[in-house]
C-alpha cells in the first residue's frame, strides 16, 4: 500500500503566505521598534527566519531571531531558548511553528514565555489543523486545513523548493 501525497501549497503559495504573515506581523506591531520572532526548533524555526528576511524588505521593524527548543514527543520537559529571559522582557514576541496539530507544542512554548511580562505575544503557524486538543489558536496562519486524526500534514521549508503537503 503505497500512501498518497496530496500537495496543499506549492513553492510560490508559501512564499506568498510567509509574505502574507510578514504584513500582518507588521501591522500588529507597526509602533515597536523590534520584535522577538520565537521560531520553534526545525520548521518553525527556519519559517521564522524567512519571516525575517520578509519583514526587513517591508518594514523598519528590527525582527531578533529566537530559537525554541521543545521536545515535541514530553513537552513538559525543559524548554530552551537561544535568547535569555532579560532580552524579551517587556517585548513583543511571536511564537512561530511550521503546523499547529494538537496544540501542545504551541501551548507549553507559550507558557515558557509566560514567565516574564511581555508587550505583546502571537502566534503564527504556516498550516492550522483544525484539531486542537489544548485551547491556543494562531494569530497569523498561512492556511487552516480540517482534516482527518489519521491524516499528516509535512512541510519541506529547505532546499530549492518549499512544499506543505497531506499524507
Amino acid at each position: 500500500m503505497s500512501l498518497t501525497k496530496n500537495i496543499i501549497l506549492n513553492h510560490q503559495e508559501i512564499h506568498h503566505k510567509i509574505k502574507r504573515i510578514a504584513y500582518q506581523i507588521y501591522e500588529s506591531n507597526v509602533y515597536e521598534n523590534e520584535i522577538i520572532l520565537a521560531g520553534i526548533e526545525n520548521n518553525g524555526y527556519i519559517l521564522a527566519k524567512k519571516l525575517k528576511q520578509s519583514l526587513e524588505k517591508i518594514s523598519d521593524l528590527k525582527p531578533i531571531l529566537c530559537k525554541v527548543k521543545i521536545d515535541k514527543k514530553n513537552p513538559l520537559s525543559e524548554i530552551k531558548t537561544s535568547l535569555n529571559q532579560e532580552e524579551y522582557i517587556n517585548k513583543s514576541i511571536v511564537l512561530i511553528d511550521d503546523v499547529l496539530n494538537s496544540g501542545s507544542t504551541l501551548i507549553y512554548g507559550v507558557k515558557h514565555f509566560l514567565d516574564v511580562p511581555l508587550k505583546q505575544f502571537k502566534t503564527a503557524v504556516l498550516v492550522n489543523r483544525n484539531h486542537k486538543k489544548y485551547p491556543v489558536k494562531a494569530d497569523f496562519k498561512g492556511i487552516s486545513l480540517s482534516t482527518s486524526l489519521h491524516e499528516h500534514v509535512e512541510i519541506i521549508l529547505s532546499g530549492k523548493v518549499y512544499e506543505a503537503y497531506l499524507k
